[in-house]
């Protein structure tokens, strides 16, 4: 065999593997156009549309760290310590239109974590403490104006908690979260109407079929709201109930008054109403908000209580860049004796917040 037969006869085994490797090639198809995202913008701002549905979804929450000092304004305890809290929130809210409306489902997770000092006691004892929480703080669909889930109380919400204020709550507004069934009525001429039945928090939570009710009012304008909510505690068989003015003198500058009355209040309970949550037959809530620059809002409010208690606060919630805050704020309680708790406390807090 000489050279020229050898090439040749290599040259037609190179093209017979090569075919029947040809023949076993494979396909690849041709790339699908991609569904991009979609703005959704009949629900404001953050919204998108989930690919192939016409469901328009927003996602969204913060970040918070709080350096707690001084006494606490709840109980007037001296920790002698900084107390650190560390809060991870994210929501989810899904919204589509319907022939019977608006079909949402709104979910908020939480997770904490605090770590302190319980203050010293009688043998000078200051015990530390660390603890971690995961929640579902709220958790419900909505459809028209019906609502099924768990979220706070009406009566807590209708009429807006308290003022922009860390310590809003050292005299309490009553109602905590609950899982509920309620439906509010939206009329166009700024009327609103709610009620609902709901099982109750963790220290009220109903004991046979009765639900707890509450029910609410309002009325809103450009120059701002009257609302009025009512709450029955099945469990104490008592009724409770909140007036609430708000006024926005500017653009800037907004301020609210609230009262709230429950019945029969007895300081001998170990676990007052759910709803009538302050010490005493009434209680009273005000506080202001000034924005005095485009950063910067000085926020304030002030509370007492039937049996004596006086409790206020102030800050200045400050907006370093955009979706970045820091709240220095300064709190101060006068306890009344029947409460249990120290004459006065005097308490520091400041607040790291990153919203997206």
């Amino acid at each position: 065999m000489n050279i020229k037969s050898l090439l040749l006869g290599s040259a037609a085994a190179l093209v017979a593997v090569t075919g029947a490797r040809a023949a076993d090639a494979v396909v690849v198809a041709e790339p699908e156009p991609v569904e991009y995202v979609r703005v959704c913008d009949a629900y404001g701002a953050g919204f998108f549309y989930i690919p192939g549905t016409e469901t328009c979804l927003k996602i969204s929450g913060y970040l918070r760290y709080d350096a707690q000092g001084g006494d606490d304004p709840y109980t007037g305890i001296d920790t002698e310590t900084w107390t650190k809290h560390t809060r991870a929130t994210l929501r989810f809210d899904a919204r589509s239109e319907t022939e019977l409306g608006t079909l949402r489902s709104y979910i908020e997770t939480r997770f904490d974590y605090t770590a302190g000092r319980l203050g010293e006691d009688e043998d000078g004892f200051n015990p530390s403490y660390a603890d971690q929480d995961e929640t579902l703080a709220h958790g419900y669909i909505e459809l028209g104006g019906f609502r099924v889930g768990v979220t706070d109380s009406q009566f807590d919400t209708w009429t807006g908690s308290a003022g922009n204020v860390i310590f809003d709550d050292v005299i309490d507004y009553g109602g905590g979260r609950t899982n509920q069934i309620s439906y509010t009525f939206a009329g166009g001429n700024g009327f609103s109407a709610t009620i609902g039945l709901e099982q109750g928090d963790s220290a009220h939570i109903i004991d046979d079929y009765m639900p707890h009710v509450v029910a609410g009012l309002k009325f809103e304008q450009g120059w701002g709201a009257i609302s009025a909510v009512g709450g029955y505690d099945a469990l104490a068989e008592e009724f409770a109930g909140k007036l609430r003015l708000d006024v926005k003198f500017t653009d800037t500058i907004s301020a609210f008054i609230m009262g709230g009355y429950q019945s029969d209040f007895d300081d001998a309970d170990v676990v007052n109403q759910y709803y009538g949550a302050w010490y005493g037959d009434w209680a009273l809530w005000a506080g202001a908000s000034f924005k005095v620059t485009e950063k910067a809002t000085i926020n304030g409010q002030v509370a007492y209580e039937d049996e004596g208690t006086v409790a206020a606060a102030l800050n200045v919630a400050y907006e370093l860049v955009p979706g970045f805050t820091i709240t220095p704020e300064v709190a101060y309680t006068s306890f009344d004796g029947d409460r249990g708790f120290e004459d006065d406390a005097v308490a520091g807090i400041i607040r790291f917040q990153r919203n997206f």
